[in-house]
């Protein structure tokens, strides 16, 4: 005990925790009560401290950076345009079934309730046409994209041309995307300003559509999005009507998410037929395998490998499919724990669009004798799109985390310094002296077991328990 003690009092007076021994060497009752009240004191608002300090940090707070960047050129976003009327009227003239059909099968990209007044006549159909192909009908009797309907095109003061766009499937059915992916190069600008200019002839009176699925507009619809991103028309679409010019800048923003529990992204997951992720394609994945999961078929405007859907399988088969992944809940975004969270990285080309009559009288004269089109057609029928960018700049949103690692022991160790100017150094006295002390506990009760009463231990064990106390 003796030593015990002394051990005690030359920890108390070498210790690097401040404050100890100047209650150990002060002879003042009053003044070793009063260190005593200051070294409770820190203690207990040090602890209250490092307890906030934790507290804060396993709430993963961010921070919300937002930096605007000049460059001297940027790279210009893809652009999918569609006609409004999709199909021609030649074409669907005795097969008005087709808008219905249509619209069954581009339910994979976007949400479409099923009118029962089709359902026999739909019956029938399928009946006297089995092997009929709403792709490749779509494909040769939709909007198309030649000389006569493509009447200008300039980017950046250098002349396109319909080999330019690349065909894909929406559910506006042929539309055709500038700057598409399997461009060998990007195609970047370096005035504001400048972009791409277009001049549409959308040939009303050669394509139509059915007002009762909401298709009622004459025009051209269209999306900017990254080029390695699927076009997404559902929400998104800007559309420009027939005799009017539109002007639509254009501004880049990159969004970069912390993952979590910081944030809501999940850096794992990766796509099979997409190059990137994003949350769109995420869906379109989703929607595929659960479909092909049920059905043994694969829509053809999803992305995948698998033998085609027939029409009788679109209307037998995925349609309720997709009815019950979203009754089901089986493709939900938004959250990490989703089926598709949020990307963690992220490019938008958020758009500012203007409108102006087309043309003024005068243009009208120049494009009646140009086009050799009166001006009544030319008010009818023409679309004129420019699309720019505003300035040569990016903006970046990035998530942070609000404190690191390093940060958080830093604060820590600022705030045992500060109350009880303590460092690592002193942490590992006091788990030096409180192991010692433990030691000391032992041998104590060691030492005293002998004299304890020993009523139901057997006598063969006393030897045993001598022993281990010469041992210890």
């Amino acid at each position: 005990m003796e030593e015990r003690k002394k051990f005690d009092h030359e920890f108390a007076m070498s210790t690097s925790f401040h404050g100890l021994h100047n209650i150990v060497q002060t002879r003042s009752k009053i003044r070793k009560i009063l260190w005593m009240l200051v070294v409770l004191g820190s203690i207990i608002i040090v602890t209250w401290q490092i307890w906030n300090r934790f507290s804060n940090y396993f709430s993963w707070p961010t921070t919300t950076s937002i930096i605007v960047q000049y460059v001297e050129n940027i790279e210009f976003p893809a652009v999918t345009f569609c006609n409004m009327n999709r199909f021609q009227v030649h074409a669907v003239a005795n097969l008005s079934i087709i808008f219905f059909l249509w619209s069954i099968v581009s339910g994979v990209l976007h949400a479409f309730d099923a009118d029962n007044k089709f359902s026999q006549e739909l019956k029938d159909f399928l009946q006297g046409n089995q092997n009929f192909s709403i792709e490749e009908f779509t494909r040769n009797n939709g909007f198309y994209l030649n000389s006569s309907t493509l009447l200008e095109c300039d980017f950046f003061g250098q002349p396109c041309y319909p080999e330019d766009f690349e065909h894909v499937f929406t559910e506006y059915g042929n539309c055709f995307t500038f700057n598409h992916m399997d461009l060998p190069a990007r195609r970047r600008v370096s005035v504001s300003g400048r972009g791409l200019s277009l001049l549409f002839d959308i040939k009303q009176a050669q394509f139509t559509d059915d007002p009762t699925f909401g298709f009622i507009d004459a025009g051209i619809i269209y999306v900017i999005h990254s080029p390695k991103e699927p076009p997404r028309f559902d929400g998104l679409g800007l559309s420009t009507p027939v005799g009017m010019h539109a002007h639509a800048a254009i501004s880049q923003l990159k969004t970069v998410i912390q993952e979590y529990p910081w944030g809501e992204c999940n850096p794992n997951i990766k796509l099979q037929h997409h190059k990137i992720y994003s949350t769109y394609g995420c869906l379109q994945e989703c929607k595929a395998r659960h479909i092909q999961d049920k059905c043994g078929c694969l829509p053809f405007l999803l992305p995948g490998n698998g033998t085609e859907c027939d029409l009788q399988k679109f209307y037998s088969c995925v349609s309720p499919a997709l009815y019950n992944i979203e009754l089901m809940g089986l493709c939900t975004v938004g959250t990490h724990n989703s089926t598709c969270p949020v990307p963690c990285e992220e490019t938008d080309y958020p758009s500012t669009v203007t409108y102006s009559s087309f043309a003024s009288e005068k243009a009208l004269k120049f494009f009646s004798t140009k086009l050799k089109r009166s001006p009544e057609y030319i008010r009818e029928n023409l679309v004129y799109i420019d699309i720019k960018y505003h300035d040569l700049n990016y903006k970046m949103t990035r998530q942070q985390k609000a404190r690191s690692v390093s940060e958080l022991l830093a604060d820590v160790g600022g705030q045992l310094g500060l109350f009880c100017g303590a460092s690592m150094i002193t942490i590992i006295e006091i788990v030096e002296y409180v192991f010692t002390n433990f030691c000391w506990l032992c041998i104590f009760l060691l030492l005293k077991a002998p004299e304890m009463p020993q009523w139901n231990i057997p006598a063969q064990n006393e030897w045993t328990d001598k022993e281990g106390i010469q041992e210890c």
